[in-house]
């Protein structure tokens, strides 16, 4: 519904100064009338016209498919990450609370500590369902949490050598020739731009929960 507009009054025998002094004081009384709903105004030709800046609006396409197959693939695709979107965004959580922590940290030695138990969360809840993974799952996983943290898991490993390097290797022994390095690129990659989409209809619906990182926080 479109914001009322103002009705201008008869000026058809108005002085021209007289008529800009009614310009003005029907933009006051509108003003006035209308407070609780104007956020900005705009005068086009001798008309008031109020106007609002709305939230933002996210058009997601629902995807079609040409056979059977196409749409086998998607589905199959969207089980997989339903299954391991949880995992990236715990992964994405708890490296966000380990940066909160290490900025109030600066001996060494409690730094270290603060990681390794980072760490060791990771393998309690992590290890015995890595384990379970298939190939294509965990490159699917590798990708989202790139998503949540901005590292692939090849840059985790590096960052957090002595910690991670144990855990990943031997979680990521399973699945055979995953790629550590990939990162998550929707808008260069048609599988990224799929999973994006299964991702956003998946908020939208309420069948996952969007993570919110809380690192950096906020100024």
């Amino acid at each position: 519904m479109g914001w009322p507009l103002l009705a201008q009054p008869d000026t058809t025998n108005l002085h021209a100064d007289s008529l800009a002094a009614v310009r003005q004081d029907s933009i006051t009384a509108y003003i006035l009338e209308n407070r609780k709903n104007i956020y900005q105004m705009t005068v086009i030709d001798g008309d008031t016209i109020s106007w609002a800046v709305l939230d933002e609006i996210m058009l997601i396409s629902t995807p079609t498919f040409d056979d059977d197959e196409a749409r086998r693939r998607y589905l199959l695709l969207k089980r997989r990450v339903y299954k391991v979107y949880p995992y990236a965004v715990i992964a994405g959580d708890k490296l966000d609370s380990l940066n909160l922590q290490l900025m109030d940290i600066r001996k060494k030695r409690q730094r270290k500590k603060a990681i390794k138990e980072y760490q060791k969360y990771l393998e309690d809840q992590f290890e015995p369902e890595l384990k379970k993974l298939t190939r294509s799952e965990g490159q699917i996983l590798c990708k989202l949490i790139y998503r949540e943290t901005g590292y692939t898991v090849y840059e985790l490993i590096s960052e957090y050598r002595s910690n991670w390097k144990a855990f990943w290797y031997n979680a990521l022994a399973n699945w055979y020739d995953i790629t550590l390095k990939k990162e998550y690129n929707p808008e260069a990659s048609e599988e990224d731009k799929m999973i994006e989409n299964i991702l956003q209809i998946a908020f939208r619906n309420g069948y996952l929960e969007e993570r919110t990182p809380f690192f950096p926080p906020p100024k």
